[in-house]
């Protein structure tokens, strides 16, 4: 019983982890539909940079507000300069952020090295508590839980609630007719994509803390992000956080039980989604 609770809760802790990830590209992806192939190097770029202002400053907030504002306006230059002017042509999109993010990847190759890193903790939230059966689990990890919760509850309200969240799906929706009521469609979508930028930093920082950064996490958490909004369904905040449970759920209840196939389990319950419902488990047909 404590193997199968300790693999629970690691894969709700690493869901809440993907969950914050892959809400930055459910709404990049699915809701601006820009296809940015380079959400993983803005994953890897916000750590980086935290890990730099966490060394300079010794303080784990600074380094949180330092990778969102850093991973911000490498997203704001990114949609700018390259990706607005080719809105609504996925395939160039997604060539260019390839390209962008191996460009990105490298220069953190460079800069950084190709060893492990990993942020302190803040004095709070280090150490560990004691659970029924579980026994001793880390604080950080269970607080991961949190920030997801978080991040649901903020990106939700700013949609659902906000004239900008109003404009952003009537973006969605009709650009055009969007742009005929006098609404800068472009600026809208800048902001968008640099405030998701932003939010994939912060995610940057938190994943280091609990986990580690290393050169290849790019790719990693990229493809997670993939798998979790596809799965959920594009454009859906919901979806993506249901997404995400079931991936991290299945990759540590994977590691645990079935270690020989942990790696493409992730797959097969997204293969099996498509079979049944192409537009994901909460999705809308285009």
């Amino acid at each position: 019983m404590k193997p199968f609770l300790l693999s629970m809760l690691n894969g709700i802790t690493l869901a809440a982890l993907y969950f914050i990830v892959a809400s930055g590209f459910t709404i990049i992806f699915g809701m601006m539909r820009v296809v940015n192939m380079a959400h993983g190097s803005l994953y890897l770029l916000g750590a980086y940079i935290g890990y730099s202002v966490a060394d300079i400053s010794g303080s784990w907030l600074l380094a949180l507000a330092g990778a969102a504002l850093g991973s911000a306006v490498a997203g704001l230059l990114m949609h700018r300069l390259f990706l607005d002017r080719y809105q609504g042509q996925e395939l160039r999109q997604a060539l260019i952020t390839i390209g962008l993010s191996i460009v990105i990847a490298d220069l953190l190759l460079a800069g950084y090295g190709g060893l492990t890193y990993q942020l302190n903790i803040p004095e709070p939230l280090f150490g560990g508590v004691r659970l029924p059966v579980a026994g001793g689990y880390p604080i950080f990890r269970l607080a991961l839980i949190g920030f997801a919760i978080l991040t649901y509850i903020v990106l939700w309200l700013l949609i659902q609630r906000t004239r900008f969240g109003m404009i952003i799906r009537a973006a969605v929706d009709d650009r055009h007719m969007l742009a005929a009521t006098g609404v800068n469609v472009p600026l809208v979508s800048t902001c968008v994509f640099a405030m998701a930028a932003g939010l994939v930093g912060m995610a940057g920082v938190i994943g280091a803390s609990a986990l580690s950064i290393a050169p290849g996490d790019d790719v990693h958490y990229l493809l997670s992000s993939l798998v979790v909004v596809i799965v959920g369904g594009m454009g859906n905040l919901k979806g993506a956080a249901i997404g995400a449970l079931l991936i991290g759920l299945a990759e540590q209840l994977g590691l645990a039980y079935f270690p020989t196939y942990s790696a493409i389990i992730s797959f097969t319950i997204m293969v099996a989604v498509l079979a049944y419902r192409p537009y994901g488990l909460f999705g809308r047909p285009a």
